[in-house]
């Protein structure tokens, strides 16, 4: 929009907002104390600088398209609101553009999102992506961020979330570990085992399982080791350096499996509790959702549709 400051904006809002009310340009611009050319040229430049239509204009009647509605709705709200109403506007059209903040925990981030990265700036080169990796749960408004990646076992439902794909734990261990001290046949061998703990302070280590198939109960086990981490990247170099038993996600453990350089250990009992079993892409709420962002989502929502089984 030319001379684009506040004032300039809020004045052309404005004028949107009293023609839409009385579907005139000629009764508008009495009401605005304007010609009907400046009314029109005001309505021309809020256009351009949206970038789609804002009113819909036929030989009989005149009325605001879905955008121009938005636009015109903002004006219930501060003008920061009318600013990000008139970018949602502004977003509609054309192709996605412009900067995402997103974080992601460390080792899924690492392993996971970052490789995937160059294909989608490739095929998005106006967009810009700024991730920051933190185990940290950070407040997605307050820090500023447009998209959180996360395993958990169920979203905010004060956010807006789109699941990208199941995930779970796997117990795995090096093939030299279970030569040195054998296989375990049950959840409740592992008390006689070295086991690498996940880290979580004010936590006992211990794990919990449930049978793969049938509904036998839950097994709780106590772990011991002489080794734990906050972080299932550290974690899946200790077990492949032979130093015990660990329960990765699956994302984390994926390629040393198919690699054959971790074993799955009791493949009929899977993890319960340890770590989420979904993973999302969450949100906060807002009456849209910019285009780089829902590109972003797709585009993982396509690229991790399979999971991360080995």
């Amino acid at each position: 929009m030319e001379n684009d400051n506040k004032e300039t904006r809020w004045s052309h809002v404005y004028s949107l907002v009293v023609l839409g009310e009385l579907g005139s340009y000629t009764a508008a611009a009495a009401r605005l104390g304007l010609s009907k050319s400046a009314l029109s040229q005001r309505i021309a430049e809020l256009e351009r600088g949206a970038g789609v239509a804002l009113v819909r204009r036929t030989t009989r009647s005149m009325r605001l398209t879905e955008a121009g509605q938005q636009l015109a709705d903002a004006t219930r709200g501060s003008f920061d609101e009318i600013a990000r109403s008139f970018a949602g506007v502004r977003d509609l059209v054309g192709e996605p553009r412009g900067l995402v903040r997103v974080t992601a925990p460390v080792a899924l981030g690492r392993q996971q999102i970052v490789p995937r990265i160059p294909a989608f700036l490739k095929t998005y080169p106006d967009v810009r992506i700024e991730l920051e990796l933190s185990d940290r749960l950070s407040s997605l408004v307050q820090e500023g961020f447009d998209l959180a990646i996360r395993h958990t076992a169920a979203a905010p439902d004060t956010h807006v979330a789109w699941t990208l794909c199941r995930t779970h734990a796997i117990l795995v261990a090096s093939r030299a570990y279970l030569d040195d001290h054998g296989t375990p046949a049950s959840p409740e061998a592992l008390a006689d085992h070295l086991c690498l703990p996940y880290f979580r302070r004010g936590e006992t280590p211990a794990w919990s399982f449930e049978p793969v198939r049938g509904s036998g109960a839950r097994r709780n086990v106590a772990i011991r080791g002489s080794f734990a981490a906050n972080n299932s990247e550290v974690l899946r170099e200790a077990a492949l350096q032979g130093l015990g038993i660990a329960l990765l996600p699956d994302f984390s453990a994926q390629e040393e499996l198919r690699a054959g350089r971790l074993v799955q250990v009791l493949p009929n009992w899977r993890s319960a509790g340890a770590f989420g079993n979904q993973l999302f892409a969450i949100r906060p709420y807002s009456p849209y959702v910019p285009l780089a962002v829902r590109a972003f989502v797709d585009y993982l929502r396509q690229a991790l549709k399979d999971g991360f089984g080995a």
